[in-house]
């Protein structure tokens, strides 16, 4: 890490005076839609994950604060619409959603937390007069008035979940429930998404009622814990990436421009499953680098009724094994990546078993197709070095001294060095790693080690696969992505750095973070009042 560490300021005179201006690529949004069988079960579509030390009330030096902690966050349910009434946007009950981490380096779980869902119907009815006599009708609403409160008495439906944390394997491992440490109760109220300004006033406030402290097993130090509904913190350019990257190359072209698109996200909601845990709780007895990802289960069976009974979610009666149906590590990867055959594989699969897809990593097709989107025969953009080793090590290995794990299994998933101090939110650099390197910045802390909501994992992403990261590898294998990694083998050469999709995730003005857990912003409502 020191030595890493120690060749910033090299790095960042070499590669900060080369850059130039250079049309942008192509990339996807981070998990939104991503593999064909997916599509038809958004409920149980994992859209994004994050994992970081914890950077609320940090000085400058990465002590103090929550700095202790690592925060988890599992966004699901992809483009929500705030508007989308009358039932919203509520987490499945017929479904299991997992965190997992890895802290020895095997690629399987040695912990996962595993999330379930309830909605209760209270059943409000209100009284109509008809005819002189009154009947007691139920309300075809969610809810019945003004909401200020969790398990509002003016909620129609309640929504509320359980956490279970378990150790070894998700399916066979000693399982035990999270508690709230007020009262001890393992089930905990979940606000009702941001219907509008006139049924929520403060839902700032009234989410932050649903922040709860809690008691893990085997952890002697309270965690923090909420399920809701967030602002989408994922900026994308998305309309546009889509159709070829259909945009006029002088728009895009330079970085001074890097927020000149449309961001497609930017009125988009999302469901938010959110941990914060000790370090120390996390680690084991590993290197202090943790593995993470994210996965969604369903029943293997199912039934449909033809005549559903009286009450909520009664169509559907499920039974069997729990089959993974969802799966999200690194950003991009089945997006980008994993080929159209495999893609529902691919979200079926643990990391353990990635060798399967090794030919998608070191045979990336994703600069060839941008070549063809721009036009260019083939090799006049994309890198020669072949087997990639250099995005091998970034994304299936780790990087040595930065965020390899004890044990290396090439496997994907994402990885956190816990021992890397927090950087500040007004001090990172959007670009993580990538961006420590070009500006001399002491910011390890970012992506791809780890995953804040700051860091612009889209343009990072680029700079990768069109080969920036073997232009500051060097001739001298600096960065140990391989001798084939090097600048000659990189046909943008420096200018690969100058990558992106014209959607700026780190501009806070146009979208802010939270300075704390659970760091995503407020949702979007529904509705605003009237003036």
């Amino acid at each position: 890490m020191q030595d890493l560490l120690s060749r910033q300021p090299r790095l960042a005179t070499l590669l900060g005076a080369l850059l130039v201006a250079v049309g942008s690529m192509s990339a996807q949004a981070s998990s939104h839609r991503e593999a064909p069988f997916i599509t038809t079960q958004p409920k149980v579509d994992g859209t994004d994950f994050y994992m970081f030390r914890s950077y609320e009330g940090v000085a400058p030096d990465g002590s103090g604060g929550r700095s202790n902690f690592v925060t988890l966050i599992a966004n699901y349910i992809p483009l929500q619409d705030p508007y989308g009434g009358p039932n919203y946007f509520s987490l499945d009950p017929n479904a299991l959603y997992e965190i997992h981490i890895d802290n020895n380096g095997d690629a399987k779980e040695d912990i996962t937390f595993q999330f379930r869902a309830k909605n209760t119907l209270k059943g409000v009815a209100l009284p109509i007069s008809v005819g002189g006599s009154t009947k007691t009708v139920p309300i075809p609403l969610i809810q019945a008035g003004q909401v200020s409160q969790p398990n509002d008495a003016a909620l129609n439906l309640n929504e509320s979940y359980t956490v279970n944390i378990v150790r070894g394997d998700r399916r066979t491992g000693t399982s035990a429930a999270l508690t709230n440490t007020v009262g001890g109760s393992a089930t905990f109220d979940k606000p009702v998404d941001n219907i509008g300004n006139k049924t929520i006033p403060d839902y700032a406030g009234y989410a932050a009622k649903h922040i709860y402290s809690v008691n893990i097993p085997g952890c002697n130090v309270p965690a923090k814990l909420f399920v809701g509904q967030r602002k989408d913190p994922f900026a994308l350019n998305l309309g546009v990436i889509f159709d070829l990257v259909n945009a006029p190359l002088g728009v895009i072209a330079n970085r001074a421009n890097a927020d000149a698109g449309v961001d497609d996200l930017a009125d988009k909601n999302t469901t938010t499953l959110a941990l914060e845990v000790a370090k120390s709780c996390l680690t084991g007895s590993g290197n202090g680098v943790i593995g993470g990802w994210t996965t969604a289960s369903l029943r293997q069976g199912q039934y449909l009724t033809p005549s559903p009974a009286k009450g909520h979610g009664t169509t559907v009666t499920t039974g069997g094994s729990w089959v993974q149906v969802s799966r999200l590590g690194m950003p991009l990867v089945n997006e980008v990546v994993i080929g159209l055959p495999d893609k529902d594989r691919f979200n079926s699969s643990v990391p353990s078993g990635d060798g399967q897809f090794i030919n998608y990593v070191t045979n990336p097709t994703l600069p060839r197709l941008i070549e063809i989107a721009f036009g260019q025969p083939e090799g006049v953009l994309a890198p020669s070095n072949l087997g990639r080793g250099d995005l091998v090590t970034t994304f299936l290995t780790g990087i040595p001294g930065v965020n390899q794990l004890a044990t290396v299994t090439g496997s994907e998933m994402l990885r956190l060095n816990t021992g890397i101090p927090a950087v500040p939110l007004a001090s990172q650099q959007t670009l993580g790693i990538v961006g420590s390197i070009l500006n001399g910045a002491s910011d390890f802390a970012g992506f791809p080690n780890g995953r804040r909501p700051h860091d612009d994992i889209i343009d990072i992403s680029l700079v990768a696969v069109m080969g920036g990261l073997c232009v500051a590898n060097g001739d001298t294998n600096a960065l140990g992505f391989g001798t084939a990694c090097k600048p000659s083998a990189v046909p943008l050469g420096a200018t690969a750095f100058s990558l992106h999709d014209a959607v700026d995730q780190g501009n806070l003005t146009k979208r802010p973070l939270l300075p704390g857990f659970p760091y995503l912003n407020t949702p979007i409502p529904g509705a605003f009042s009237a003036p």
